[in-house]
């Protein structure tokens, strides 16, 4: 659905004015879109997926592991598709606030894509360069919308994400790097001018919803703190809007209509979009394109 489309539908969770200020900066953090009752069983079923990790030595499609990892002192980067592996995310996903928040910036018929836990260890979540999301999985519209959300309280030393306002109404940058290797990185010299000026700082208290335009540039600065920082991303689109790729992180929910009823019409923007490689037999990362002490995750 397109952004004019989307604006003639009544907010469920946003007020007006938060809306039409997310589609004007492309970005938005919302407070208490998780309450307390679901932050204690995501914390829950987090608790559950690290203690599972001590068991596993090197990254595989469940976890992406932190230099350093071991069974006496776990260290994720990532748990890929949380609602693949633990029931508890899923009903997050489908369930709560997170796709009411999906419906104000997708339109009242909301399909869930994809979601991932990312983790910022204490003393060692590193930067994630700037970059745009909508390459990795172009869609053939610009309404998928990514809800993060925080378990725990960010702080400026916790490594929040960071974007640039405005950046998702300029065109789109190219995610791979002079070589033709698929690196999600934007260098800084390819950024606007005065883009430093536009950069905000995602951060909130736990269960704050950072949502982020598809379009937008985004990154994250590293966790200098004694505390961890993990952030719930679930993305949701318009169930018109159709994906053109295989989905880099596919999980049995792929497509699931979670607001609304499914589309009997696709929406096409009439806006390009880079395509990524195939990731029909599996996703390959940034990771292996970023030199040794560089890679992170948003």
């Amino acid at each position: 659905m397109l952004t004019e489309d989307i604006l003639k539908h009544p907010t469920r969770v946003l007020s007006e004015s938060q809306r039409e200020r997310f589609f004007e900066e492309g970005c938005a953090v919302v407070e208490g879109v998780a309450d307390a009752r679901w932050l204690e069983r995501l914390r829950a079923a987090m608790a559950e997926m690290v203690e599972a990790s001590r068991q596993v030595a090197a990254s595989d499609e469940r976890f992406i592991l932190e230099e350093g990892h071991g069974p006496e002192d776990p260290r994720l980067r990532r748990l890929t598709s949380p609602v693949s592996h633990h029931e508890t995310f899923w009903d997050f996903a489908a369930e709560s606030a997170s796709a009411d928040v999906a419906a104000d910036l997708c339109g009242p018929d909301v399909k869930f894509y994809h979601s991932k836990l990312n983790f910022k260890w204490p003393k060692g979540g590193q930067r994630f360069d700037w970059h745009q999301d909508i390459p990795t999985w172009p869609h053939t519209d610009y309404s998928p919308v990514t809800v993060g959300i925080y378990l725990e309280d960010c702080s400026e030393e916790q490594g929040p994400l960071l974007a640039i306002r405005g950046s998702h109404k300029a065109p789109l940058h190219s995610m791979y790097d002079k070589q033709g290797n698929w690196a999600l990185k934007i260098p800084e010299e390819e950024l606007p001018a005065g883009w430093k000026d536009e950069v905000v700082s995602l951060t909130g208290p736990a269960g704050s919803a950072v949502l982020i335009n598809c379009r937008v540039i985004h990154g994250s600065a590293a966790n200098t703190s004694a505390r961890m920082r993990p952030m719930l991303l679930n993305v949701y689109s318009s169930a018109d809007s159709m994906p053109y790729v295989a989905n880099p992180i596919p999980s049995p929910y792929e497509g699931r209509i979670v607001r609304g009823r499914p589309a009997r019409f696709s929406c096409h923007d009439p806006r390009g979009c880079e395509l990524p490689p195939d990731w029909s037999k599996g996703y390959v990362g940034p990771w292996a394109f970023q030199k040794p002490g560089e890679a992170a995750h948003s």
